[in-house]
């Protein structure tokens, strides 16, 4: 028998275990290389702060919306529908953006464009509606989305804002989403085994998602680049005085 790739169909039921255990594994690569937030400038927690709004608010429900479009079991869909209509109903858009005003980091054109392309890749992804993977991105990314809250919620307050909604909101509510969401993908991939459509790549959106959220959270101080002039310039080599900027020698 040939051998399948761990991120790609069919598998047995008993792999939703490993699939869960290895998106969080991902989560925790993303959370290790986080920022400190207390050596962070008001303006790179801004930064991030808005990048995230700016996907968020008018991504989120629309991912949802892909996976219950692209889902063909019943209790993926009733799984899938109810997280769609708690995001509606409480309206988890206006929440986000009360989050971000308090903390005076409404997005701007800036900030929707330092994400364009990795927010485009994760687009196009959902777009082709792929069943059992687009699950698997969404079961990954609430499971996220919870114990992304706590560093969130630190920059906001290092911001001067007490506004604690979303954060408390999602902090306690992902955990459930997180498990059903799993289970639909336990559903879909039941499904899927007695189909004859193409393996998937069960990763593909996780991966798209973790290269978003490294952009998002991504800090380009001057500092952490090493782009000041004394530290690039060695003795005689030819530098740049940032006072005139007139090409000069170094001092021996």
């Amino acid at each position: 028998m040939s051998s399948v790739s761990p991120g790609l169909l069919p598998l047995d039921r008993s792999s939703v275990v490993s699939l869960q255990e290895r998106t969080d594994r991902i989560a925790d690569d993303i959370l290790a290389s986080l920022p400190p937030p207390e050596q962070l400038s008001v303006d790179e927690r801004r930064g991030i702060i808005a990048r995230y709004s700016s996907v968020l608010e008018g991504n989120f429900i629309y991912w949802m919306t892909g996976a219950y479009l692209s889902v063909g079991s019943e209790e993926a869909r009733s799984i899938i529908l109810d997280n769609l209509l708690e995001e509606v109903r409480d309206c988890h858009p206006g929440m986000l953006r009360r989050f971000a005003m308090a903390a005076d980091a409404v997005p701007t054109d800036s900030d929707a464009l330092a994400v364009y392309q990795e927010l485009l890749d994760v687009r196009l992804f959902v777009g082709r509606r792929p069943r059992v993977a687009v699950v698997v991105m969404m079961a990954f990314f609430e499971g996220f989305i919870q114990r992304f809250m706590p560093y969130l919620a630190e920059l906001a307050q290092r911001q001067g804002s007490i506004e604690k909604e979303y954060t408390d909101v999602h902090g306690i509510c992902d955990i459930a989403h997180t498990q059903e969401l799993f289970r639909a993908v336990e559903a879909e991939m039941a499904l899927a085994r007695d189909s004859w459509e193409p393996a998937e790549n069960l990763f593909e959106g996780v991966d798209l998602l973790q290269a978003l959220m490294q952009k998002i959270t991504a800090v380009h101080s001057t500092v952490q680049a090493g782009m000041r002039d004394e530290e690039l310039a060695a003795p005689g080599e030819l530098n740049v005085s940032k006072s005139n900027g007139h090409f000069a020698h170094s001092a021996d």
